[in-house]
């Protein structure tokens, strides 16, 4: 007599691979949520790099405004000239605009050769001599439609970071004219009508940037992200 022969059923069978099908593409579920999990640290640590990096240099570069080397010799007036909206011996200037792109703020000051005092393309003069660097900052579009914080220094724009969408500056005043405490904060257009550029303590910079994580609305996420940060003016607080 034959042994029976034994094997699966076609049900079983069916059974086998429906519950394969389900553990793979639970597989996969958890690999794409690692993958946007990881895309999304590195979207997010990029913006943290970009928003580092923007602040880090207008501060350095805000913060030298109407700097001139050897005073003993020198003042803001021999050395910084009167040219374009700026007086003679003036180290800032701004505009102000509401919407998007925003702001611009331009700080000048003389640095001596070998000083080390940073330029917004994060070059020092190299010397020999006194060289004046005017620094512009401002929002602007580029040819490939990115958005982007831009230095424009003596004439040459140099782009810093991309996905800036607006700049807002405020100005630290000491409207009493004596002591270097602010008492009010202004718009550039109001520091103009003020005439008291020479009076700037501290500059408030608001970045807007875009928000990477951002897809659609309804998605608990805001299109734009905003950073901001003071700045002493080390020539008028007196650092």
């Amino acid at each position: 007599m034959k042994s029976a022969q034994n094997g699966f059923t076609m049900v079983e069978m069916l059974v086998a691979l429906l519950i394969g099908l389900f553990l793979m593409g639970g597989l996969l579920t958890l690999v794409q949520d690692n993958k946007r999990t990881f895309m999304a640290q590195g979207d997010l640590s990029q913006l943290q790099d970009n928003e580092r990096l923007a602040m880090t240099m207008m501060t350095d570069v805000i913060q030298a405004t109407g700097y001139f080397p050897n005073p003993t010799i020198n003042t803001a007036a021999s050395v910084m000239p009167p040219v374009g909206a700026m007086a003679q011996g003036q180290g800032m200037i701004g505009t102000f605009n509401a919407a998007a792109p925003g702001d611009t703020i331009t700080a000048r000051y003389a640095t001596a050769g070998g000083d080390g005092i940073l330029n917004c393309t994060g070059t020092s003069n190299p010397g020999p001599g006194t060289a004046v660097y005017v620094n512009s900052f401002s929002v602007v579009v580029n040819a490939a439609g990115v958005s982007q914080l831009v230095c424009t220094m003596n004439g040459t724009q140099y782009p810093l970071v991309n996905g800036v969408t607006q700049m807002a500056v405020m100005y630290g005043v000491n409207t009493l004219g004596s002591g270097n405490n602010v008492d009010t904060y202004m718009n550039a257009a109001q520091v103009t009508a003020a005439g008291a550029w020479n009076n700037v303590m501290s500059v408030q910079i608001t970045l807007t940037f875009t928000n990477p994580l951002y897809v659609a609305a309804g998605q608990g996420q805001q299109p734009t992200l905003s950073f901001q940060r003071n700045v002493a003016v080390m020539s008028s607080t007196g650092i």
